[in-house]
């Protein structure tokens, strides 16, 4: 239930959900209100172009990044990477065969690369799925083959298949960390995650060094395409707000 709710919350938290409310409560009202309705449709244009633009889309994801702390030590021999899923498009490996990756794809890159140079001898990739379709692709299995097709041997890579979000990642993960006995563990997985993930792997009572990939904040360069209103912009400020989000409901029920 609480998989189901947090993606309906998903929903409601994005800038384009806002706006459009606002335009089409605006486009109601203007039968009875015509001036408030009115400013209800200028407010819903504001918001979709104001999360549109590269500043505040930025401004987002600076600050959901700032709490991410790369704890890796190069020369440190760990047990185990955790490579936690999420950068699989499940929809599109399914209708091309092969496996298609999003923008966090730096996740297993980085795991592969760890593993390949003998940082760890082993590699433990969390993540499920949500589709509860008899067959459904399962994230861990495909990122598990790629890794193979890479040239990893099968007997290292650890498979945690069931988990839906990043509370069960952790949960799962302990279960098989403790019965591997590994005790040196390295987390890998994207800055804006990295804050939530450790806190929740903390709270299951592991504590592991992390590795910050995926950083897509920038430096602040004014130009003239600041201004530009463009989808990736409002995608990006959208998963900000929503990771933020989740730090709340996380803390709120003691899961970090």
């Amino acid at each position: 239930m609480f998989v189901f709710l947090s993606k309906l919350l998903d929903l409601l938290l994005a800038p384009l959900t806002w706006g459009l409310l606002l335009m089409v409560g605006g486009l109601l009202l203007r039968r009875w209100r015509a001036r408030l309705g009115t400013w209800l449709q200028v407010l819903g244009l504001g918001v979709l172009y104001a999360f549109s633009t590269e500043p505040v889309a930025n401004g987002l994801q600076r600050w959901v990044e700032a709490g991410a702390v790369s704890t890796y030590r190069p020369g440190e021999p760990y047990d185990a990477v955790i490579v936690l899923g999420g950068m699989v498009d499940a929809d599109a490996t399914e209708r091309s065969g092969l496996p298609e990756y999003t923008h966090p794809v730096e996740r297993i890159l980085r795991g592969f690369e760890l593993v390949r140079d003998g940082r760890a001898p082993q590699v433990l990739i969390s993540g499920g799925t949500l589709d509860t379709r008899p067959g459904a692709l399962v994230e861990a299995d495909i990122l598990s083959r790629q890794l193979q097709l890479w040239g990893i041997p099968p007997e290292r890579i650890v498979v945690e298949g069931r988990s839906r979000n990043t509370r069960e990642n952790a949960v799962e993960s302990e279960r098989l960390i403790r019965e591997k006995g590994w005790r040196k563990l390295l987390l890998v997985t994207s800055a804006a995650h990295m804050p939530r993930a450790l806190g929740t792997f903390e709270a299951v009572g592991l504590n592991p060094d992390t590795l910050v990939v995926d950083v897509r904040a920038h430096e602040f360069h004014p130009r003239l395409a600041w201004w530009q209103p463009r989808a990736a912009n409002l995608s990006a400020g959208t998963d900000a707000l929503r990771e933020l989000f989740g730090r709340f409901v996380y803390r709120l029920r003691g899961w970090t």
